[in-house]
Order: structure tokens, then C-alpha cells, then sequence
């Protein structure tokens, strides 16, 4: 399995921190941003990975990650996303890289504290179709918000005025190779943009949609709010790691 980070757009809600670098560029704590979802593809296994970036500072990110020896790896492959067209046009990048395999994608602002290798294992013995994460939040309309029945996701809504549930969609996708082709046949949204909902309710339909619940705590960085809580819950869990080791 090959792994994708998503790491676009021009961060506009982090205005003026990304007046002059990237949103992924930006500091959690000790590291920066992008480090932390690296790590999470490194930690489940994967060693194939896929940098999607823009913008003007792109070039910092091969600066920054050159080949990815800090992950103990030989190897990154970075593509370039012009504007800001969705997730899933981001994501369409990754065609060439994928080469037929399945992929884990990642936002590049989703900082988690467990591991999503199970997930990922239970993936790669999956014969067809998704997996995603879902956590339970107290704030799902800020989300995709999935609908459960009977043990199956039946529908997933974008950002709901009243959630039909409160497990929200973490930016954490897994696909077959069928996903360029869903993505081929989305029309844009509101947004004009090519929407990730889209693309999960399109396996939901066909019955190969699958899930697994992320345990730990998790936010994403991209408004000052979660950049502050991204960084205080990494600060709180590297603490309590020291003390538990002394």
C-alpha cells in the first residue's frame, strides 16, 4: 500500500502566518506540521509516500523533507496541485504514483495521537472498496458527519445544521484504485470545488464502504484555534510519555 499526504491550498484561515510559508510548514509544538502525518503513514507500515503541495512556498517542502531520511526513509514523491480545487482533485494527482495499488491519504493537518496500523491492516486484506476513520465529537456539524445503521455507514453529509450523528469523518481515507475513476465523475460542488464527501458517499452506494474508530484524541491545524490545541494536546502527550518513563 502506498501512502498520500495532501498538504495544498493556501492556508487563507491562517492569514498572515501563511503569508510567507505553507500551512504544513507551520510549528506543532517541536515539529513542523507535515512531520505528524508522515509519521502516522511511517507508523502503520508505509514507506511509499506521496507529498501533494502548492502554492508559492512549494519548494520549502523539498528543503524541509528532502528524501525522507528523518522517517528513516530512501524515498519521497512529491507532485504540485494549481489553486485550490478540493480534496479529491488533490487527490486525483496521485494517479500516476498509485500505479493500481490501494493508498492511504492523509490531510496534511490531521494530527492524531494513537495508530492507525490496524486500520490499515484490516485495508490491505479488504478485497475492494474504502475504509475511513470516524471519532466522536461534541462539534459534528463542523465535519462529514457519518451516518450509522446496523453496523454499516449509510450516508456521510458535509458540515450538517443537525448531525444525524456525532462521528465525524477524520481526514484519513483509504482507497482502491477505483477512486480516480469516482473521482472522474464528480461534478463540483457549491464550492466548485471536488468534494472527498462525494467520493466516500460514491463507495457507500456500491456497498464496499468500510470504517474503524480512531482511538486517542484528534484535530486538524488549520484554524488558529485547532493550531493552538493541536499543539497543547502534543505538548500534554510528550509530557505524560516523560513521566510514565521515569
Amino acid at each position: 500500500m502506498k501512502g498520500v499526504v495532501l498538504a495544498g491550498g493556501t492556508g487563507s484561515r491562517l492569514f498572515p502566518l501563511t503569508k510567507i510559508t505553507n500551512k504544513h510548514l507551520l510549528p506543532i509544538f517541536d515539529k513542523p506540521m507535515i512531520y505528524y502525518p508522515i509519521q502516522t503513514l511511517v507508523d502503520a507500515g508505509i514507506r511509499d509516500i506521496l507529498i501533494v503541495t502548492g502554492g508559492r512556498n512549494a519548494g520549502d517542502f523539498l528543503r524541509l523533507l528532502a528524501n525522507g531520511k528523518d522517517f528513516g526513509l530512501s524515498h519521497l514523491d512529491y507532485t504540485y496541485q494549481e489553486g485550490e480545487g478540493g480534496i479529491a482533485e488533490a487527490l486525483a494527482l496521485a494517479e500516476h504514483f498509485a500505479d493500481g495499488q490501494k493508498l492511504c491519504v492523509i490531510l496534511g493537518d490531521n494530527i492524531i495521537e494513537g495508530s492507525i496500523r490496524d486500520a490499515v491492516e484490516e485495508f490491505r486484506k479488504q478485497p475492494e472498496g474504502a475504509r475511513i476513520l470516524l471519532k466522536e465529537v461534541p462539534d459534528a456539524e463542523r465535519f462529514g458527519v457519518a451516518e450509522i445503521q446496523d453496523g454499516r455507514i449509510i450516508n456521510i453529509e458535509e458540515k450538517p445544521a443537525n448531525p444525524r450523528s456525532n462521528y465525524a469523518v477524520t481526514g484519513i481515507y483509504m482507497y482502491d484504485a477505483t477512486v480516480f475513476q469516482k473521482i472522474r465523475r464528480l461534478v463540483p460542488s457549491k464550492r466548485n470545488e471536488l468534494e472527498i464527501t462525494d467520493v466516500n458517499n460514491a463507495y457507500i452506494r456500491e456497498g464496499t464502504m468500510r470504517f474503524n474508530f480512531l482511538e486517542g484524541w484528534w484535530t486538524d491545524a488549520g484554524t488558529f484555534d485547532s493550531l493552538l490545541r493541536a499543539a497543547n494536546l502534543v505538548a500534554a502527550t510528550r509530557k505524560a510519555a516523560k513521566e510514565v518513563a521515569v
